[in-house]
């Protein structure tokens, strides 16, 4: 009897791994692990958020993707090598961090002018260097 308890309990352990490993595998986010791809759908969903009205009746859903896909993004490809030393993702990290820090000390206040007008730039610079290879 012990035996049996022993093995299912070591099969519930594997079945439990392996769903978790599976379910962790789709954020939700929408990145696929295509590292070009998913800095210009990141690039697509930060530029919708930045200009979506304050009042807008999705403002908080657009707000929550881009958080999401910011988190997401950057844990993926922060320790690759091959990403993470392209010019595309410094341009990258350093627009996601000021818009996360934003989004993180100021929440529901609108972007201002000045911080909008960066961020597309580097949005920008990072297409331009995904475009080159960079």
């Amino acid at each position: 009897m012990s035996f049996l308890k022993n093995q299912l309990s070591r099969l519930l352990a594997l079945v439990l791994v392996v769903t978790i490993g599976l379910t962790a595998c789709d954020s939700g986010t929408g990145l696929t692990g295509n590292y070009s791809q998913d800095t210009l759908t990141v690039i697509a969903t930060l530029r919708e958020a930045i200009d979506l009205p304050q009042d807008a009746p999705n403002h908080q859903e657009v707000q929550d993707t881009a958080r999401g896909q910011i988190n997401d993004y950057i844990s993926r490809y922060r320790r690759k090598g091959d990403a993470g030393g392209l010019k595309s993702f410094t341009t990258m990290q350093t627009a996601l961090n000021s818009l996360a820090g934003y989004y993180t000390s100021y929440g529901a206040r609108p972007i201002p002018e000045k911080l909008k007008k960066r961020l597309q730039l580097e949005f920008t610079q990072a297409e331009r260097s995904i475009e080159r290879g960079v």
